[in-house]
């Protein structure tokens, strides 16, 4: 496992998803929510992790690291699937705060089991 993370590698990976949030919010002001929640999906934070591996790995571990994470997107990128059709069932059905918290919880539960069961 990867034992320390360099500063560096937190700062892009920071700045990566934070574009990618901003990117997001404002293609969905300009063009619309179904365009914009394309931009939504966008899988900014496994890109920045996966870019920012050659900073703290090298050689071997850095495969070793990068094929792991990548293992692990696959299963986190499934998560999201189930969570945004929750979210799109839920958040019509209830107001929007109470939508969000249930799909947050939903996915927090979802998650959890997935760690256990692994």
């Amino acid at each position: 496992m990867l034992g320390e993370i360099s500063a560096a590698a937190l700062f892009i990976r920071f700045l990566l998803g934070g574009s990618a949030v901003v990117l997001a919010t404002i293609v969905t002001s300009k063009v619309g929510s179904r365009v914009g929640g394309i931009f939504a999906a966008f899988p900014a934070v496994y890109l920045a992790a996966l870019l920012t591996q050659c900073i703290d790995c090298q050689g071997l571990a850095l495969i070793e690291q990068s094929i792991a994470l990548s293992k692990g997107a696959v299963v986190g990128m499934a998560i999201n699937i189930v969570v945004a059709i929750l979210a799109g069932y839920l958040l019509p059905k209830n107001n929007w705060k109470a939508g969000i918290l249930k799909t947050l919880v939903c996915w927090f539960m979802l998650s959890s089991m997935v760690i256990l069961l692994s």
